[in-house]
């Protein structure tokens, strides 16, 4: 999987603490490279100078089929972009670029939306690790491989940085989607631009891919993974999720009148089974004893996130619903007040954030035990339940202390800025200006702020 390392550059490797603190907390990897990359061609097909060309920077999400942590963390990214390099070109590759296009809509004026990269790798035809990355490697290499992306694959492999966000969405139980690191790296090699990834959580791995996806992150300049399997897995220290880096007032309900006990109860991935799960939900709230009315219901996955309470609603009278798109535009309803019972990993994330107590329930082992232990470690103060057998007593520790809250927002920052620093490769002089950006609707407020 080596991309190739020509006399064009240099690479260096050492790792990298952004923040006092904690050394755990905010590491990422950097490779500095010196490059002297191709001649890029403006839109006039005059040589372009740094000056004169418009840097093109290409987010790879998983984004469109609304995931409320998904999109948060696009969202994150955008609004940085749109604080930092509103003149930018921004194109984001996601697999549902139309519904990702509304969703997303006006938080950075010149985003737009494509989905080669998810197409090249649907297009591979093994769920082998190893055969999806190199065939997507290759049709990178090599457009004419897949000549309808023909013009997708040009405009990838010439951005000045290919970055794939963060999530967990680059494992075992989506192994083709390892195609994704590989496309970027090979981007990069053709363009001399900068590959990052950041904020990933790659368990469960797939058996063997261990050398695989440590080849493939010898590419990337930056390499930030949000949990200690993980960084072991590509022998990297641990750094923290993308969605720290959009934390604000902004994210939250503002609304007076939030209930006292929430749920966020998925019914995907859910190996115990999603009666095993109303059921353990139901015998701790009886525990606690908390009144229906007093209670509030999350979706974070529309639909998916009905499902379990659905089984419950007859026996919470009261209970009040929260409709993912209520969420999405109005923010989370959390208070430190509260207290949550969630198996969603961003829901704990952002509930802890705003102070809330909260129960992190794992409804996979291999999958969300590791998610929902990386916050706690981080100093989340939820209690992690791994087995349904028990009945948690009702937390009351809160979540984040802000101290901490604000060592880990001043890390991601950090990492962003190592992200998007700018990315030399010198061309002849000579080239037009291009014409200030028209700006469109912006989205609310508090996706930039």
């Amino acid at each position: 999987m080596d991309e190739g390392t020509d006399a064009r550059s240099r690479t260096l490797s050492t790792p990298w603490q952004p923040a006092a603190g904690d050394a755990k907390m905010a590491w990422v990897t950097l490779r500095h490279t010196v490059q002297f990359g191709p001649m890029v061609i403006s839109r006039t097909g005059a040589p372009a100078t740094n000056s004169a060309r418009r840097a093109l920077y290409y987010l790879v999400a998983p984004v469109g089929h609304p995931n409320y942590g998904d999109e948060l963390i696009a969202a994150s990214w955008l609004g940085h972009l749109a604080r930092t390099a509103p003149d930018a070109d921004v194109w984001v590759d996601t697999h549902s670029p139309g519904p990702a296009a509304v969703l997303l809509d006006g938080i950075h004026p010149r985003a737009r939306f494509t989905d080669t990269l998810w197409r090249l790798c649907w297009e591979a035809v093994s769920d082998d690790p190893w055969q999806a990355a190199a065939w997507v490697r290759e049709a990178v290499h090599d457009p004419g491989m897949m000549p309808r992306l023909h013009g997708g694959i040009e405009l990838l492999a010439s951005a000045d940085v290919v970055h794939v966000v963060g999530g967990g969405y680059i494992n075992k139980l989506w192994p083709k989607q390892v195609g994704l690191l590989s496309g970027a790296a090979a981007a990069v090699a053709r363009s001399g631009g900068r590959a990052a990834m950041t904020g990933h959580g790659l368990i469960p791995a797939s058996a063997d891919v261990a050398p695989l996806l440590r080849s493939l992150v010898d590419h990337f300049e930056v390499v930030d993974v949000r949990d200690e399997a993980s960084a072991a897995l590509v022998d990297v220290p641990a750094g923290i999720d993308d969605a720290f880096l959009g934390l604000g007032r902004e994210r939250y309900e503002t609304a007076d009148d939030q209930p006292e006990v929430m749920l966020c109860l998925q019914s995907d991935l859910v190996e115990v089974g999603i009666g095993k799960l109303a059921g353990a939900v139901l015998s701790t709230l009886r525990s606690w004893k908390v009144p229906p009315d007093r209670i509030g219901v999350v979706e974070g996955v529309p639909r998916v996130d009905r499902e379990v309470f659905a089984l419950l609603e007859r026996e919470l009278p009261g209970a009040r619903f929260y409709p993912f798109s209520a969420v999405w535009a109005n923010g989370l309803p959390a208070n430190p007040r509260q207290t949550w019972i969630s198996t969603r990993f961003h829901v704990h994330l952002l509930a802890a954030a705003a102070g809330a107590s909260g129960v992190a329930v794992s409804v996979n082992p291999d999958y969300y035990a590791t998610k929902h232990r990386s916050l706690a470690a981080l100093g989340s103060n939820w209690t992690v339940l791994e087995d349904l057998g028990q009945v948690p007593d009702r937390p009351q520790a809160g979540g984040y202390a802000p101290d901490v809250l604000d060592r880990l927002r001043a890390a991601k920052l950090d990492v962003a800025k190592a992200v998007y620093l700018p990315v030399e490769r010198p061309q002849p002089p000579g080239a037009p200006a291009e014409p200030e950006p028209e700006r469109r609707r912006r989205w609310p407020k508090r996706f930039l702020d």
